[in-house]
């Protein structure tokens, strides 16, 4: 260690037996300076060991101040040296030799002070932009409370993270980043990935807090980034909140973010009249009750009959999923499936239904329809589950599986294998919905289907809705020219029934022939 034109060396040693002395001795030597300060510690100083080293550092060392020193290590002697080189006369060597421990030490406590404050830097700076981060704005604003937040979220970040790769998406975070500081006044931090927040000094009210946002969105909507060759446009969605009190703010300023993202809104404000928190409060509940009824078996299938329109016979039922809370009253499953993928239980929900499903079918003759989503298709877990299932089933050449068609087919590949490996069991499949959403009758062709059922919001007004008739007497004649069987759905009354007969539509299911019930006739 260097203080100025003061050397300080120090080197310690270790001995266990007196014939290890002279070793020591010999490295003591090297030091080529009899200017020493020499600690000896030792548990007992009447040993042999001790003695004999005391003798030999006193006679090579006649000008060193040797201290003897007690410690509680029974087994080790130690000696520590203190070499000090200074170019000035020394009168007491040890003080010297304190004093520039003492400097030492007090250079070491200022290197720790910088290191903990460079630690803490880190801690309230974003690593990425060096903006500061979600801690250091909380700090900001534990002692004002008289502020407004705007956050700003790139929207179309993972499209780019994919395709370009994560080194370019860091890239372009660091340059969304120095464009919002470029472009603005107020402080900005990055709280996530994709977000910025900005500080207002005050708060503003709902009017003026829009027109900021307006002037600001027009800033900020159509942002283009140059990386090599590459022009990147990027988007952004703005949210901020206005209301009574900052309770909740970082909340409710994200619920209006999502508002916006979910209803492609350029910017969304949060007010506390909107009370979006009670539909995240809702959401909670359920997945709570989801769950639960997961891990309790109280996920059951409802039986609602399908009767052939010649015969007027049920020929078929329809299993439907429905929820048991615990109070075992029913939750509809447009309520729970949703929040069920959206907590990843919905293959749980959708393998307790195929079990509970095919032991009732297995007693008796009738075929059962079963929902499955492209998803469940394409998921190969799903896919051996299924097998397995029609496999060692005897009610597998009467099972029929509903796609429901909520989304357009991403993987054609792996529905058609799907389809032709559980028509291997016997098994059927139906498209369920034709008529709404992404109908195509591309499907019909591509998947050889066997059923096809009408989506129930053209069926219940075929009797007063001229546009309806049309639409399904085309679907009708479409699917009798491939060979497949049509189904009504929300056959709600006598007339609508009269109608589908008439049209020559095979089988009918609603209300005007039964409702869902836990057990079939």
């Amino acid at each position: 260690m260097i203080k100025g034109e003061v050397i300080l060396q120090i080197k310690s040693f270790i001995l266990t037996s007196s014939t290890e002395v002279s070793g020591i001795v010999r490295s003591v030597l090297e030091i080529h300076n009899t200017n020493l300060l020499i600690h000896l510690s030792s548990y007992m100083h009447n040993t042999v060991l001790v003695q004999n080293l005391k003798l030999e550092l006193e006679k090579k060392f006649p000008k060193a101040k040797l201290v003897m020193l007690k410690h509680d290590d029974k087994s080790h002697t130690s000696v520590v040296v203190y070499d000090l080189d200074k170019k000035t006369e020394i009168k007491d060597i040890s003080d010297e030799v304190l004093r520039e421990i003492q400097l030492t030490e007090e250079a070491k406590a200022d290197d720790l002070k910088n290191c903990k404050k460079q630690l803490l830097n880190k801690y309230f700076t974003d690593h990425l932009t060096s903006f500061p981060n979600l801690y250091q704005l909380r700090k900001d604003l534990y002692d004002n409370e008289n502020f407004g937040l705007i956050t700003i979220a790139i929207d179309n970040f993972v499209t780019i993270n994919n395709f370009y790769g994560f080194m370019v998406g860091d890239y372009i975070i660091e340059q969304v980043g120095n464009y919002l500081v470029e472009n603005m006044d107020e402080k900005i931090y990055r709280v996530s990935g994709t977000e910025f927040t900005l500080y207002l000094e005050k708060s503003l009210d709902f009017y003026d807090l829009k027109d900021y946002l307006t002037k600001l969105y027009q800033k900020v909507k159509n942002v283009t980034i140059r990386y090599q060759e590459n022009d990147i446009s990027v988007s952004m969605t703005l949210a901020s909140c206005v209301n009574s009190n900052q309770e909740n703010l970082f909340s409710k300023v994200s619920m209006a973010l999502k508002y916006a993202k979910d209803h492609r809104l350029p910017f969304w404000i949060y007010e506390d009249r909107m009370r979006f928190e009670n539909e995240y409060e809702r959401n909670l509940s359920i997945s709570n009750v989801v769950r639960h009824a997961v891990e309790n078996s109280k996920i059951i299938p409802y039986f609602q009959p399908i009767i052939d329109n010649n015969t007027l016979k049920i020929n078929k039922y329809e299993c439907l999923a429905r929820l048991l809370d615990e109070d075992d009253n029913i939750i509809s499953p447009s309520l729970f499936i949703p929040i069920s993928k959206r907590i990843k239980v919905y293959n749980l929900v959708t393998k307790t239904i195929i079990d509970k499903s095919f032991e009732v079918f297995e007693k008796n003759d009738y075929e059962f329809c079963i929902n499955i989503s492209m998803e469940d298709m394409i998921n190969s877990e799903m896919f051996n589950f299924i097998l397995n299932k029609l496999k060692y089933s005897n009610a597998s050449n009467r099972a029929v599986f509903e796609i429901v068609e909520s989304e357009a087919i991403q993987d054609f590949e792996k529905i058609e294998r799907f389809i032709n490996e559980i028509k291997r069991y016997g098994a059927k499949i139906a498209i369920d919905d034709f008529g709404d959403g992404y109908s195509n009758f591309s499907y019909l062709i591509k998947m050889n289907v066997d059923f096809l059922k009408i989506d129930g919001s053209l069926i219940k007004d075929i009797d007063t809705d001229k546009n309806s008739y049309l639409v399904v007497e085309t679907i009708v004649d479409f699917a009798k020219k491939l060979g497949v069987k049509t189904i009504a759905e929300f056959v709600h009354s006598s007339t609508v029934m009269d109608k589908v007969k008439s049209m020559g539509i095979d089988f009918s299911q609603g209300y005007h022939i039964d409702k869902p019930s836990l057990n079939i006739e």
